[in-house]
């Protein structure tokens, strides 16, 4: 099912679904596993170039030389603005793993050390919700239920969190505190009556 909030459509399962990432599990498989760049916005595209100096010395060598030899973002098979891969490799250019196997983002690395615009691409802080702009103009935000964060929706479920309570600030940061408000109201809602539409 659908609601509408504002200009938003949005899929109930963010609402009654349950997710927490379990990084203990999963190592940060997101950012390593794809078969395209992370989805950025125009302005991340911007703050990419302007933040390079914060975040460069996370970068992993062959992520450093392939932003160097491809750009900061690169536009992809499908015709979307994503970040670069490693060439035969498939991970993110802005993915760094350690040696006991933990990926983490070296933008966002850059930004706890040096603040910012860009923390990290959207896409992958508000993941797995995903966002989809129609040509109405409207935003649909839809769950991926990929079996990469399989362990995560178990851990939300035990935990009882909901996708949309642990996602709260990215959504907050990308549609703000109204909106985020409204959700939280639907979601109660539908708690109350999980037979009935809103």
């Amino acid at each position: 099912m659908v609601i509408e909030i504002g200009n938003c459509l949005v899929s109930t399962e963010i609402l009654t679904g349950y997710f927490c990432c379990d990084y203990p599990k999963c190592q940060g498989c997101c950012c390593i596993i794809g078969d395209s760049g992370a989805p950025l916005e125009e302005a991340e595209k911007e703050a990419l170039e302007t933040q390079f100096k914060d975040y460069e010395p996370f970068l992993a060598p062959d992520g450093k030389q392939t932003i160097q030899q491809n750009g900061f973002s690169i536009i992809d098979s499908d015709g979307d603005l994503v970040t670069p891969l490693i060439k035969g490799d498939g991970r993110c250019a802005y993915s760094v793993t350690d040696e006991n196997g933990n990926t983490f983002c070296a933008i966002e690395k850059g930004f706890e050390k040096c603040g910012g615009a860009l923390r990290k691409p959207l896409s992958c802080w508000i993941f797995p919700i995903r966002l989809k702009t129609f040509s109405t103009g409207s935003t649909g935000l839809m769950l991926s239920r990929e079996h990469l964060c399989s362990a995560a929706f178990k851990k939300g479920g035990a935990e009882n969190i909901k996708v949309y309570e642990f996602l709260k600030e990215p959504i907050i940061h990308k549609f703000g505190e109204d909106f985020y408000e409204q959700l939280d109201q639907a979601a109660r809602l539908l708690d109350e009556n999980p037979s009935d539409s809103l």
